[in-house]
């Protein structure tokens, strides 16, 4: 990355790292030469990147499942997941639309009610959550589909809290790890949701349209949201009989998306993955919320709001203003070659690992200048 490139936006998309680059332009170059690759090559992709995401949630591969975006994957849960009539689906306001619209889309014609769990005042996600579970009166849960950090303010919700207190009441978990995964430590062994979504191309620095869903087992028998080949036992051109065996896999592999061989973008998503994963949860962590805290520092004297530590990911900065948010600070922070977003009125910054010290005072010096101007 240049050095006069100051990148704070990893939470719409972040770069790829020249590894990365470097097997997609090789691949490119593979599919020209289709002839030049085994018949297991694409297999072989398939579980490396399964195995990838694996790693990144504590999970087996079998458990994980191939997909193309997050609304995806919520949609493979919702064929599957009964909801009891007159119960509530829980989401969060204005959290991402792949959480949400599915429920909204179902909700008339199975009889549930999607009930929006209003942006706290003080920030606290979690206790909003766990109110809302928890209300005196109001008719059962039977899902709550919420991002783990919101991704327009980096809310933090503590998944182990909730996950606890719908599981006393029955209730199904659904979390889009979006924001999260490869940052804030997710480990569905510990957890136990029901499902964990996640795509590649933000913080775990991999190509668009490659995502990842992790099933729990109680949920593999379901019927998979498009009917392959591959996710049945034995239908295989190569066989004598096609259709020697259309029962489903037994694992979430019955669940993989159609047209998975992706021969560029598959292994691009695994490479960013790995690195994550060698780099662990706990060191990327550390070293954001440095960033993140430098940044947040930095703003005590400029009239800027800035969330709590204990509420707010490690990773993601939301700036708010008195007044509003200036017209045009974002376009005019890019021409000076410092990128940012800005998401419901506030400003999102989101540091990553290629970000570092000087990337952070240049932010503060700069935004600083701009409001006292």
């Amino acid at each position: 990355m240049p050095r006069d490139v100051c990148y704070l936006n990893a939470a719409s998309y972040s770069p790829l790292p020249l590894r990365t680059l470097e097997a997609g332009r090789a691949a490119v170059l593979r599919k020209g030469t289709p002839w030049t690759f085994d018949a297991a090559f694409a297999n072989r992709q398939h579980e490396r990147a399964r195995a990838a995401a694996a790693r990144l949630v504590n999970a087996d591969a079998c458990d994980i499942a191939l997909i193309p975006s997050v609304g995806y994957g919520v949609a493979t849960a919702a064929k599957g997941l009964p909801i009891e009539r007159g119960s509530r689906v829980l989401v969060l306001e204005d959290d991402h639309s792949s959480p949400v619209l599915e429920w909204h889309a179902r909700a008339e014609a199975q009889a549930f009610a999607v009930e929006t769990i209003r942006r706290p005042g003080d920030g606290d996600w979690t206790s909003a959550v766990l109110a809302c579970i928890e209300r005196s009166g109001a008719p059962p849960v039977s899902l709550a589909s919420i991002s783990s950090v919101h991704w327009s303010d980096g809310g933090l919700i503590d998944a182990e809290q909730v996950g606890a207190a719908l599981r006393q009441r029955g209730a199904s978990f659904l979390i889009d790890a979006t924001q999260g995964a490869g940052v804030v430590p997710t480990d569905v062994r510990r957890l136990d949701p029901d499902f964990v979504i996640f795509p590649t191309y933000k913080w775990l620095l991999g190509p668009y349209g490659r995502a990842f869903l992790y099933i729990a087992r109680r949920h593999q028998g379901g019927i998979p949201l498009e009917q392959t080949a591959y996710g049945r036992r034995d239908v295989r051109a190569e066989n004598a009989v096609y259709f020697t065996d259309t029962r489903y896999l037994a694992d979430a592999r019955r669940f993989d998306m159609g047209e998975r061989d992706h021969f560029i973008s598959m292994e691009m998503a695994s490479i960013g993955m790995e690195m994550m994963a060698e780099w662990g949860t706990a060191q990327v962590a550390q070293r954001l919320s440095m960033l993140t805290t430098r940044i947040a520092a930095g703003f005590r004297e400029v009239g800027v709001s800035v969330p709590e530590p204990r509420m707010r990911a490690p990773h993601i900065l939301s700036l708010s203003f008195k007044d509003g948010m200036p017209a045009g600070l974002v376009e005019g922070l890019a021409t000076e070659g410092i990128y940012v977003a800005a998401r419901l009125r506030h400003l999102r910054i989101s540091p990553h690992v290629y970000n570092d010290e000087e990337d952070a005072d240049r932010l503060v010096a700069a935004l600083a200048g701009r409001l006292r101007r």
